[in-house]
């Protein structure tokens, strides 16, 4: 199983979005960069659950929690993506 088969493909837009607001973030010097990580993880949990409760049939509470449960891992996921993939272009681009 691959990384990509965890993420539900209707959200791969997330990890775009994250990545962006991470350079963003980066480039404006809000925040150190110690702290983009943790940053783009709770905004990927907030836009994750949105998304998650938006497009789930919510009757009972155990539908809340899972779809909670789910956005939030997805999130959080969606997030490591897009960490990852900055690491990737940033490792790439070194000379050694």
């Amino acid at each position: 199983m691959d990384f990509a088969s965890y993420i539900k493909p209707e959200l791969g837009v997330l990890i775009a979005v994250l990545y962006v607001i991470g350079v963003l973030i980066k480039n404006s010097s809000m925040l150190k960069d110690k702290w983009i990580p943790l940053c783009l993880g709770i905004i990927g949990m907030v836009l994750g659950v949105a998304y998650v409760l938006g497009t789930s049939e919510l009757g009972r509470a155990q539908a809340w929690f899972s779809a909670i449960f789910s956005g939030i891992t997805q999130g959080i996921l969606c997030a490591a993506a897009a960490v990852y993939a900055h690491q990737l272009y940033k490792q790439a681009g070194k000379d050694e």
